[in-house]
């Protein structure tokens, strides 16, 4: 657990012992509930800053304690994804740290359907959506999902979480889910896990495998698409 939280927050937790496979393992197995205190701390300040305004300031809280890290990711494999060529050559433009098109439209897309999302939902919604994001790890770190570098984050982890961990807590969330809404928090947590399998399907058709990028761009993806399926109003 303070594995998990030094590495997917800012807190200044300090860990004991040799950062390895099988510790790196049980942080990816804990992330959700890093995406718990996170989401409740997010929830906590929407109820202070009501509004679009207090949706792009907890938009901007979320990247600032997280050190923009799954956003940097997502960038990354928006790059990666979006050039032409072998694995190699897609692999070589998400090292290059530099933002193309594809990054910039993917950023802008997704922070600001977020921050417009928040004001909308409950609460809950906030807590459920980050939350999915970090249980969106579990998901690219199945076994049998390799690497698709021999070193980073994605080679320490690819693989290493059984299939009943990430079911698990896919299916607590959307247990959760019943508490946000009758229909459409489950329907948002099983839509988000399905499109996180479909972009690490594509991403081992394109790279090869998982990178650390990977797991950050499946992050906000699953957390983009719970807020934006529990912000849907019923049609009059």
């Amino acid at each position: 657990m303070r594995l998990a939280l030094s590495l997917l927050t800012v807190l200044p937790v300090r860990v004991v012992g040799e950062v390895d496979a099988r510790a790196a393992r049980r942080a990816i197995a804990l992330a959700p509930l890093v995406g718990l205190l996170l989401g409740a701390v997010a929830a906590g300040l929407l109820a202070v800053l009501p509004g679009l305004l207090g949706g792009f300031l907890v938009v901007g809280f979320l990247a600032l304690a997280t050190r923009g890290m799954h956003l940097d990711g997502l960038a990354d494999t928006a790059d990666g994804l979006g050039c032409y060529g072998p694995p190699e050559r897609a692999l070589a433009v998400m090292r290059d740290g530099g933002a193309g098109p594809f990054a910039v439209v993917a950023l802008v897309v997704v922070l600001g359907a977020e921050a417009a999302a928040l004001p909308v939902v409950g609460w809950g919604a906030v807590v459920l959506a980050v939350t999915a994001g970090r249980a969106a790890f579990a998901l690219c770190c199945l076994r049998g999902v390799p690497a698709a570098r021999p070193e980073g984050l994605g080679a320490l982890v690819a693989g290493s979480q059984p299939w009943w961990v990430a079911a698990g807590w896919w299916v607590a969330l959307a247990v959760g889910g019943f508490l946000v809404h009758p229909w459409r928090g489950p329907a948002a947590v099983v839509l988000a896990a399905g499109l996180v399998l479909l972009l690490i399907r594509h991403t081992r058709r394109r790279f090869g495998g998982i990178t650390g990028d990977v797991l950050g761009a499946a992050c906000e993806t699953a957390t983009l698409v719970v807020l934006a399926v529990c912000a849907l109003q019923p049609l009059s």
